[in-house]
């Protein structure tokens, strides 16, 4: 049979086809039109499909579907983010009913202890990526409660990048290693994100915080997490209030420092999840307070920003957090394949009482993890893996499927028949059903955002002017490091120009460690606008926040009345007093802080009083990153080796340099004398005052020194000390 001239003979590439592919600027024209992957050209690929611009997300967007389906299938089997994660068991306890609001029974029932499993992670970064990369934090609960499974699926910073689900895959993309060699893991300092930032003024808010301590911190224990979306909580009475969920931290929010998070990478990239594990095995249990901030329906309007922007967040300061209750973790898994690998978080997992809103990122994430689960847990019975098992029995006409393990008994799997009793039967609003929100929905479907989403730089602006000095100068290392990392400068100078929206200080200083000048903004700012949107999608510039300073943005006023937990070093060796060691030691656990003895050696050693002391680490595997503070107990054996030790002394300049509490007894100072902040000592003996703002503790007093010692580690930093952190450590 004779070959048609219109198709290629055999294997033969199409010579219409060769052209394009030697020359594409042939085709120029075309290929740069976005299409579907049916080859339908898109005209907004920037906005999902709603009923209106303030209206849910319509199922019917095949657009958003697509593009969404199949950045959920990408990866197999690992996480497309989050895949880097850490997780344990415990519960959750209510402090006050709260039926006033919300009809859940495990927020409304004080007696009752609620199981949780609770996973922290990364996002960017793959499994065998380092837990101290600058970056997000997952932070997701899943309640096992007497209604089914709730999720409450959040990170450690309260706003997001976008504000619609649509553009998800493109800023994944952006700041996943770039496809060409793959590179950089686990980082955000590269072109790729850059130029996406730059281009999406939506995420300058994200972007400050992504910038801030906030993303590098001390320990899982020590962050906050936030739901991130507003919510809806609905009571008996079918009165709907909004809500913005928070997990405030016992201990406080703390972070490290930026060289020392370096460091912690190369030496233990496992940091996080060994501090987790290690508190929960010690019985020192992490704890987090349920925070609530609750919106009457009729306020749905009342602010300067929309309560359903995913960008924007509610200061305290107009709606304060009220704390309802406490999240406890007191187990670690059995086994982390199955369970933390394969727990399945979603934040469609609701409970009666709890319902969703339009806010737009939160609407596509309600397709988005199922489908990610299907692929990545083999199928639609991941539910039934144990770590995902609801506590309350499961009745419904799904059946099969691969993997399934529950067997289903009778002739029905469907609904209704006579055949089964009717059974299972429609629980009905008597019975405590599920009822979603009457919501009147009246709008047309378009592909748009509400014009009250147009405000990008009002928060941005509030969250920078709301840091401490040493966090602002900390934003301006990170934005330096980070810009500085990207090799285009067009785009180091776009975004220069954002910063300039946000604080012409902040931009100056930046763009001096750059070698640049700041530029105007480019016009239009927004180029994830449509072609045909015009400037009425532009971002409005001159809207101010009502609340000028929010202290609850800024750690420095975080809680520092404790040091539980908190890892001391002692730095000991042959013939040191033994007295010393043992009086502080119990002063320190007395008070809950960890206490662990380095030596240059692994072993024993023998104390000036004969006392065979066990030593914990050695100087070649313990550095001062891994510990809170150093204490160098006196003796003179001890002090003459510790004096004449490198790895000993570099100890104690890089714990100085990331300005870190150091205590010493009054015999042990030739060590101190031997480092390069010797001319920072105090005159011993130290007064309170003095060691406490300093955090520098020289004594011959023991009573004297404890009490200054811990007075000193609970402050966490003396970041004063910042110059001096640049020394040679």
């Amino acid at each position: 049979m004779p070959v048609k001239k219109n198709k290629p003979a055999n294997n033969e590439v199409p010579e219409s086809k060769k052209d394009a592919d030697l020359n594409p600027e042939k085709e120029r024209s075309d290929a740069q039109l976005m299409t579907t992957n049916q080859g339908v050209k898109v005209n907004d690929d920037q906005n999902s499909l709603k009923s209106g611009d303030r209206g849910s997300t319509l199922m019917e967007d095949f657009i958003f579907r697509e593009k969404m389906t199949h950045f959920d299938h990408e990866r197999i089997p690992e996480r497309v983010v989050h895949a880097r994660g850490s997780a344990a068991h415990g519960y959750f306890k209510l402090y006050e009913s709260q039926a006033a609001l919300t009809k859940a029974k495990f927020l409304t029932d004080t007696s009752v202890e609620t199981p949780v499993f609770v996973r922290f992670s990364t996002v960017a970064g793959s499994r065998g990526s380092t837990d101290l990369a600058r970056d997000v934090r997952g932070f997701a609960v899943k309640f096992y409660t007497d209604e089914g499974n709730f999720d409450l699926v959040g990170n450690n910073m309260p706003v997001f990048f976008i504000q619609d689900a649509m553009k998800f895959p493109d800023l994944v993309h952006a700041v996943k290693p770039e496809p060409h060699h793959e590179m950089p893991q686990a980082a955000s300092a590269h072109d790729t994100f850059w130029d996406f930032i730059s281009l999406m003024p939506e995420s300058t808010h994200m972007i400050m915080w992504l910038m801030s301590d906030r993303a590098i911190p001390r320990s899982y224990r020590m962050m906050e997490g936030f739901g991130v979306h507003t919510f809806r909580l609905i009571n008996e009475e079918g009165v709907a209030h909004f809500v913005k969920f928070h997990w405030k931290p016992v201990l406080g929010v703390h972070s490290v420092a930026w060289d020392e998070a370096q460091n912690i990478s190369g030496k233990d990239p496992d940091y996080h999840r060994r501090d987790l594990w290690e508190a929960i095995e010690s019985g020192a249990y992490p704890e987090w307070e349920l925070g609530i901030q609750v919106v009457p329906e009729e306020d749905e309007h009342k602010y300067e920003f929309d309560l359903l922007d995913p960008t924007k967040i509610i200061p305290e300061e107009l709606v304060p957090v009220q704390r309802i209750g406490k999240l406890t973790l007191n187990r670690n898994p059995d086994n982390f394949f199955a369970e933390t690998e394969q727990v399945a978080f979603h934040v469609g997992n609701i409970v009666p009482g709890i319902d969703f809103t339009n806010d737009p990122l939160m609407q596509g994430r309600l397709f988005s993890y199922t489908d990610t689960q299907l692929i990545r847990l083999g199928g639609p019975n991941f539910h039934e893996i144990p770590i995902n098992r609801p506590v309350v029995p499961i009745h419904n006409n799904q059946r099969d499927g691969h993997m399934r393990q529950q067997i289903n008994v009778g002739r029905t799997s469907y609904n209704p028949n006579s055949i089964g009793s009717g059974c299972p039967f429609q629980a009905g609003k008597m019975q405590g059903g599920f009822t979603s929100y009457a919501e009147r929905i009246d709008a047309h479907k378009i592909r748009a955002r509400s014009q009250s989403f147009r405000d990008h730089f009002s928060q941005a602006k509030l969250f920078y002017n709301s840091q401490s000095d040493p966090e602002k100068d900390h934003m301006v290392d990170a934005f330096s490091f980070e810009l500085g990392k990207v090799e285009i400068k067009e785009i180091r100078e776009r975004m220069l120009g954002i910063l300039s929206l946000v604080d012409m200080g902040l931009a100056n200083r930046v763009a001096r460690n750059l070698g640049l000048h700041v530029p105007a903004p480019e016009r239009p700012i927004n180029k994830g606008v449509p072609a045909d949107a015009g400037d009425e999608q532009e971002p409005i510039l001159d809207v101010k926040s009502s609340v000028e300073v929010s202290s609850a943005l800024s750690m420095a006023n975080t809680v520092k009345n404790s040091i539980k937990t908190r890892k001391i070093a002692f730095l000991v060796d042959e013939g040191v007093n033994d007295d010393s060691v043992v009086l502080l030691q119990d002063a320190l656990l007395d008070q809950g802080a960890v206490v662990e003895l380095i030596a240059p050696r692994l072993g024993t050693i023998t104390g000036k009083n004969n006392t065979i002391i066990p030593v914990n680490k050695s100087l070649l595997t313990a550095a001062s990153v891994f510990y809170d503070a150093v204490y160098v107990p006196g003796g003179a054996s001890s002090v003459g080796s510790l004096a004449k030790d490198h790895q000993a002394i570099h100890f104690l300049n890089e714990a100085f340099k990331h300005c870190k509490t150091i205590a010493a007894d009054t015999d042990a100072l030739p060590v101190l004398e031997a480092t390069n902040f010797a001319k920072k000592l105090p005159v011993p003996p130290t007064t309170d005052i003095k060691a406490v703002e300093e955090g520098l503790i020289i004594h011959n007093d023991m009573g004297v020194l404890g009490i200054q010692f811990i007075a000193a580690v609970s402050k966490h930093r003396f970041w004063d000390r910042e110059p001096e952190r640049r020394v040679p450590a």
